[in-house]
């Protein structure tokens, strides 16, 4: 099944939340997050507007997940009298609170938090998100004890907080993936295509060896499909050609061994499959706007 291969090959991280809290009539501008932003209502009700304008009527058990730089709107329901602007994320490492207004018994409560998601070490599950995905979990009575869980967590973090955070993030994942599949034109295209076995074991072959020399020709034939199906299946599943998706994935490999390995980076380009240490550099440029030896050094000064 899908969420047992999802659950498999699931990597999640979770920054500190942040408890948003509404007075009746007053409206928070948020910025665009750095990552994915998950905004979950736990008490009361009332409006997201996302960047284009968009709105998304909010309310006990919704979902809100809004995409890496998308400035985004709360507010409360009736007249608004009263604007909050937030222009940077609150710094620190425990939940903080931004409230608009004083109130000891705010109208809306919003749970809101940073999260990375990959499938296997590269694949960001909600890359190319086209914008704010909306998501009705009033009848999952499980979702509300996560978010509270994870907020209980990161209030008095200890020993073990970051993989108990983790795990309980996880489980709102699974309540997520569970029901996007059946949501109406809100399932992300990935998870259509992970479902498809063919275009899955292309996915799975790439992450697995991504230094691999990869084709399109020889991707169609691992999904046991024509060069030209495979090709626009694929586009409309990732939003990338499958030769962009290769090279993406060799760069998101390669950050993350920079990141977080001591290969050279020589071991780091012929793991992702260059052999010129230039080409790599100049690629690794192109992708992330640094050269490789900076930004290792700026990941191991951060």
């Amino acid at each position: 099944m899908l969420i047992d291969k999802l659950l498999s090959n699931l990597s999640v991280y979770v920054k500190p939340f942040a408890l948003c809290t509404l007075d009746e009539g007053w409206r928070l501008h948020l910025p665009g997050p750095s990552g994915l932003l998950f905004h979950f209502v736990l008490r009361g009700e009332g409006m997201l507007y996302g960047p284009d304008g968009d709105q998304h009527p909010i309310f006990p058990g919704h979902l809100a997940v809004v995409p890496i730089g998308a400035k985004h709107v709360m507010e409360t329901n009736g007249e608004i009298h009263d604007v909050l602007r937030i222009d940077a994320p609150p710094p620190g490492e425990q939940v903080c609170r931004i409230e608009a207004g004083t109130s000891d018994q705010p109208d809306l409560i919003v749970g809101c938090g940073l999260v990375n998601v990959r499938y296997g070490p590269s694949l960001d599950l909600f890359d190319h998100l086209p914008g704010v995905l909306s998501v009705d979990m009033s009848d999952s009575p499980e979702m509300f004890h996560v978010y509270q869980g994870i907020l209980a967590e990161q209030s008095k973090p200890d020993a073990g907080s970051n993989a108990m955070t983790a795990a309980l993030m996880t489980q709102c994942l699974v309540h997520l993936f569970r029901r996007l599949p059946s949501e109406d034109g809100e399932a992300l295209p990935w998870l259509t295509a992970l479902e498809d076995k063919r275009l899955g074991n292309v996915v799975d072959m790439i992450l697995d060896n991504p230094g691999a020399d990869y084709t399109v020709d020889t991707m169609a034939e691992t999904a046991a499909m024509s060069r030209s199906a495979f090709a626009e299946h694929f586009v409309e599943s990732f939003g990338r050609t499958p030769m962009n998706f290769v090279n993406h994935m060799r760069m998101q490999r390669a950050a993350q061994m920079l990141a977080v390995e001591n290969s050279t980076i020589d071991e780091i380009a012929r793991t992702v499959g260059y052999s010129s240490r230039s080409h790599f550099s100049r690629a690794f440029k192109d992708h992330a706007g640094l050269p490789p030896n900076a930004f290792r050094a700026e990941c191991l000064a951060g």
